[in-house]
């Protein structure tokens, strides 16, 4: 039995990954994996992602350049979530923005914190 294998996946078979910024710590984005885009981002070194809506793999930057380069991955305590440290290239979210967290709630309003690149 893999150690993949003691990870809690939810109901669908997915996880979630919280991929964060090697260098300084910014957390870039979320994502799901399965247990194959997990072992495929294990083996290639590059995060690869499923899609829920497209019901299919995706390596990030497979189209845009912007990939993720991983560093190291831990698991928490619970084995239900994943932190994913990356070098990233480029944007990590796909409206060109560094993050995806690139909004504040402030009271009933949503901001801006950060610049498309």
């Amino acid at each position: 039995m893999s150690v993949l294998d003691t990870l809690r996946y939810n109901s669908d078979g997915l996880i979630p990954a919280i991929i964060q910024d090697h260098e300084n710590g910014q957390v870039l984005m979320m994502a799901w994996m399965n247990r194959e885009s997990l072992s495929r981002t294990i083996e290639s070194k590059l995060c690869t992602y499923w899609s829920r809506s497209r019901q299919k793999f995706w390596v990030k930057g497979e189209t845009s350049g912007h990939v993720q380069h991983v560093k190291r991955i831990a698991v928490d305590c619970d084995l239900d979530a994943l932190l994913i440290w990356v070098e990233q290239v480029g944007a990590a979210c796909h409206e060109n923005y560094r993050s995806c967290f690139f909004r504040d709630l402030a009271g009933d309003e949503l901001r801006r914190n950060a610049e498309r690149m």
